[in-house]
Formats: structure tokens, sequence, C-alpha cells
């Protein structure tokens, strides 16, 4: 079984919403994912990645957002943990059109449920959240039929 982990942190400041991007990108096509699902990877990082910082550190650039792939035959699990103000009620913030900033969509869990196979988020007021979102390889050759 090819294991294969990378571990990316940085500050939490909009501009490395980018960097975290490229990286699942470069990722997804090391892994032979079709352009359609590195897009949707970008998509469900770059929301996990904002909510870290807009949400998580209530856009105070002076902190550390974590980012952590493991990557196994079968799947691409994503971890993105912050250490910030947590989130009360988990299951309220996943609805469809919930945020804490009036700005926002709210759509951004939705977004990670739809791209991904698995997506679990645990949080602790006062001491962060972490998302964890799987997303299954189903690249098998022909020959392991």
């Amino acid at each position: 079984m090819k294991t294969n982990q990378l571990g990316l942190s940085f500050s939490s400041i909009p501009e490395n919403v980018g960097i975290a991007r490229m990286l699942i990108a470069s990722i997804g096509a090391q892994l032979d994912l079709s352009l359609n699902e590195i897009e949707e990877l970008k998509v469900a990082v770059s929301e996990a990645v904002s909510n870290a910082i807009i949400h998580g550190y209530r856009k105070n650039p002076g902190n550390i957002v974590f980012l952590e792939l493991e990557i196994e035959n079968d799947s691409l699990k994503i971890i993105v943990r912050d250490e910030g103000c947590g989130i009360s009620n988990v299951e309220e913030a996943m609805q469809p059109a919930f945020s804490t900033d009036p700005e926002r969509m709210g759509l951004g869990f939705v977004f990670m449920q739809s791209f991904m196979d698995e997506l679990n988020v645990e949080s602790v007021v006062d001491e962060g959240t972490t998302v964890t979102m799987v997303k299954y390889l189903n690249h098998i050759s022909p020959s392991s039929h």
C-alpha cells in the first residue's frame, strides 16, 4: 500500500488560500484525477482554509492554519485545522446559507460535502476546528478485477 503524507502550516492570511489550492491541484494531477475532480478538490480545500482564516481566526493574520494530506492507494485525506474560536454548533454551521459573516454565502460546508466523499467536522469552542475530508480514488487497474 503506497502512502504519502504532506503537511503544511501557514499564516492565516487570504493569500495563502491560493497556495493551498495550488498544492492540492498538483497532488490531484499526480493522482491522475480529472480536471473536474481537481477543480472540486481546489474548491473544497479553499473553502476549508477560508473558513479557518475568516471564521476560526476572525481574519486575524497572526495565527497558523494547518493543512495535512494523506494519500493511500484508494483515498486522499485532507485535514484542515485551526486553533481559533471554534464552532459552538457544528450541525447548525453546516446548514446551507448559515454564516457568521454577513458577507459570506454560507455554502462552504455544502461545497465540501458535495465535492468530497466524506466530511467530518470536529470543533471545540476556544480551541479550534478540524475539518477532515476524504476523496476516494477509484483508479483501479483492469488487472485487479
